[in-house]
């Protein structure tokens, strides 16, 4: 394969991962808690799946968002008692952010709600391709990240 043929087949790979992202973006959206947004669904999954305690800046990183956008989303978070913003006891400036018990329990709230939908992608997916698949997106990401 030539150059040109292998840069179509990756343009190909990420405008579907692009399509898969806005599809599958549209019916979260629509089976969210009221006053959950997708934004913030992320962030507790974040927490959830990493644990600790973060700064609001590593947060904006690591979600390729503005401190401004971030702050948004995690004052709306600790106004529904979903975070817990704390002062950074290394630096009084600073702020920490951890997730509490009731933000552990909305995202599980969340992850049941997306059962709805994720039953009809299941069904029309092998248990074989989804195994095969993982470890080549998790490559991707993983690059991905490193090179951001």
């Amino acid at each position: 394969m030539n150059r040109d043929e292998a840069r179509l087949l990756y343009f190909r790979m990420f405008t579907e991962i692009g399509i898969i992202n806005q599809l599958s973006s549209n019916r979260l959206e629509r089976v969210l808690p009221d006053g959950v947004s997708i934004a913030q669904f992320s962030v507790l999954n974040h927490f959830v799946r990493l644990g600790g305690q973060w700064a609001p800046s590593r947060l904006a990183r690591a979600f390729q968002v503005t401190k401004g956008a971030m702050t948004n989303t995690l004052q709306r978070l600790e106004a529904q008692g979903l975070v817990k913003i704390v002062p950074d006891n290394a630096d009084a400036r600073a702020k920490l952010v951890e997730i509490t018990a009731a933000g552990r329990k909305m995202r599980e709230t969340c992850v049941r709600a997306t059962g709805s939908i994720m039953g009809e992608v299941f069904a029309s997916l092998q248990l074989d391709e989804v195994r095969a698949a993982l470890p080549m997106l998790e490559k991707l990401r993983q690059a991905l990240d490193t090179t951001r």
